[in-house]
């Protein structure tokens, strides 16, 4: 793995590359102290995980971090930073952490294994599949991308249940709340689940799921997943897991909720 350190401060940014090293996580670490040589660096090696300050002269580390996901949206961005109020922003940007000046080692790694630890399973499997924080799914370490957004939703849901069997009208009925059910949306459904086959066709997975007399299920034993981990107590997935799951599902709530708990049993 490789780790990138940006700060104006060049004492500052030498000292978060030693630190970096002696974690022994990187294979690699790179330190500059001005944004736009960071940005033409990284265009001949791309970096898991980037440690960036915010209050920077020209483009500063929010800008910075802007332009590193647009480009490399699989890096890891954590802020190192002396200021508390950027901090809304900085999760804007899909930011895995955000660290006031002075930070202990202890902490800083806590940081680095979470913003690192869906990069660790997705090393892990050929299907890797993300549920904490947002929903991914990863294919010999590349995330799948979906033609339509609502079909990888509806592979989330049927992640969420596990293996269980699902109806087509329960899974509308998650996907359209306040929707009729009638023939023009079962209609509609029938798209979804032909263009979700294909991507998975397409990706090589579609082993992954099955559909048998209407009735929808994923196969938990053909692929690794964080949540699956969490909850058969592997000890690296509880430990990663900072209290988010599948961000943008509301009916995800429940299963957020079971994970909490299983967190304050264990505590």
């Amino acid at each position: 793995m490789k780790a990138i350190c940006v700060d104006d401060e060049r004492l500052l940014m030498e000292d978060s590359v030693s630190t970096l090293k002696l974690l022994n996580i990187f294979d690699e670490v790179a330190g500059f102290t001005r944004s736009d040589e960071a940005l033409k660096n990284m265009e001949n090696c791309e970096y898991d995980l980037a440690l960036l300050d915010i209050d920077m002269p020209g483009m500063n580390g929010l800008e910075l971090a802007k332009n590193i996901k647009e480009k490399w949206p699989e890096t890891a961005i954590i802020f190192l930073t002396g200021y508390s109020e950027y901090a809304v922003e900085a999760f804007s940007i899909h930011a895995s952490g955000y660290l006031l000046k002075p930070v202990s080692v202890e902490k800083l790694k806590a940081d680095i294994d979470y913003a690192l630890s869906g990069k660790r399973k997705n090393n892990s499997g050929h299907i890797t599949v993300k549920t904490f924080g947002n929903f991914d799914v990863y294919v010999d370490g590349k995330p799948m991308n979906f033609k339509m957004s609502k079909c990888k939703e509806m592979l989330a849901y049927l992640i969420d249940k596990q293996g269980t069997g699902v109806s087509r009208a329960e899974i509308f009925s998650v996907m359209w709340e306040d929707r009729l059910y009638d023939r023009k949306m079962q209609k509609q459904l029938d798209v979804y689940l032909r263009s979700l086959k294909s991507s998975l066709k397409e990706y090589g997975i579609e082993d992954i799921f099955e559909m048998q007399k209407g009735s929808l299920r994923i196969k938990p034993e053909n692929f690794v997943c964080d949540a699956y981990l969490f909850f058969s107590g592997d000890s690296d997935a509880v430990n990663s897991y900072r209290g988010e799951y599948m961000n943008a599902y509301s009916w995800a709530s429940m299963t957020e909720s079971m994970m909490y708990w299983k967190v304050v049993d264990r505590n």
